[in-house]
């Protein structure tokens, strides 16, 4: 799935993701959550913890969000001086320290600091992606790790499917304008070319799975937490989300749940 210019551009917008969209955890903890009902299950964190367990030193958290990775980290390997970055102060607030506000491409860090660098459903919302990943490699070490992870562009195709036709349904269509994907800047199919020009020994570990709903709540959540770019969905942004509850409740009584396919990854790298 790709988006229209004025999609990339809203999704790259820092004022934006420093604000509306991640200016505290409530957007994206609901998409977070739907992974609740997911088989099978990932211990995403744990993933990380296992990543890095031949390393020591420093590991800067890029882009940590809720410090969901940063507070799994100190808690598994104390040892670790684990920081975390991210460009919303707002989102920082309970992340528990050190933390920074910080700008992926202009990271406050001299060259060969870290060990390890983690970016982490991330680099989709960088306005130059390779630059970034240049920036991610400069602060590492020589033979410093990198982990990322993004999603598939097949990813929840489903919830995609849901949103065009509640969309056209809204506007009196066969069928209504996609709406945002995050991941189509830096997915798992793009993502390791974007690496591996900087980045050697790329590896990829696929995480597919299936999510089973007999409630349409949770994806009322995961589609209203786009709510940052409702304005490049060209669709009414309430409307449309209760015509799609609509639609869930609708296969969930004629099917018995609303299946939805999942692929994310995480990728492993040196510098």
């Amino acid at each position: 799935m790709s988006n229209t210019d004025q999609q990339n551009a809203a999704v790259t917008d820092a004022k934006l993701l420093a604000t509306s969209a991640y200016g505290d955890e409530r957007h994206l903890a609901a998409r977070q959550s739907i992974y609740r009902w997911q088989q099978p299950q990932y211990d995403l964190p744990g993933l990380v913890v296992k990543e890095l367990k031949d390393t020591s030193g420093r590991v800067l958290d890029v882009g940590c969000g809720n410090g969901k990775f940063v507070k799994r980290l100190r808690q598994d390997r104390p040892d670790l001086d684990v920081i975390g970055l991210d460009i919303s102060a707002g989102i920082l607030a309970d992340v528990p320290g050190p933390v920074a506000v910080a700008d992926a491409q202009a990271l406050p860090f001299p060259d060969d600091t870290a060990e390890a660098v983690l970016a982490l459903h991330m680099l989709y919302h960088a306005r130059d992606i390779p630059a970034t990943v240049t920036e991610l490699a400069r602060v590492l070490k020589p033979g410093g790790l990198l982990v990322a992870s993004t999603n598939s562009d097949t990813d929840k195709h489903e919830l995609d499917q849901l949103w065009r036709r509640a969309a056209g349904d809204v506007l009196g269509v066969a069928e209504g304008p996609a709406r945002v994907s995050l991941s189509a800047r830096f997915s798992l199919e793009k993502a390791p070319e974007l690496l591996g020009a900087t980045f050697r020994d790329i590896q990829v570990l696929k995480l597919p799975g299936v999510i089973e709903l007999t409630d349409p709540a949770p994806i009322v959540a995961h589609l209203a937490s786009y709510e940052a770019w409702a304005e490049q969905l060209g669709v009414p942004f309430v409307e449309t989300i209760r015509r799609a509850e609509q639609l869930a409740e609708r296969i969930i009584q004629d099917q018995g749940a609303f299946r939805i396919s999942c692929l994310g990854g995480i990728l492993i790298g040196r510098s």
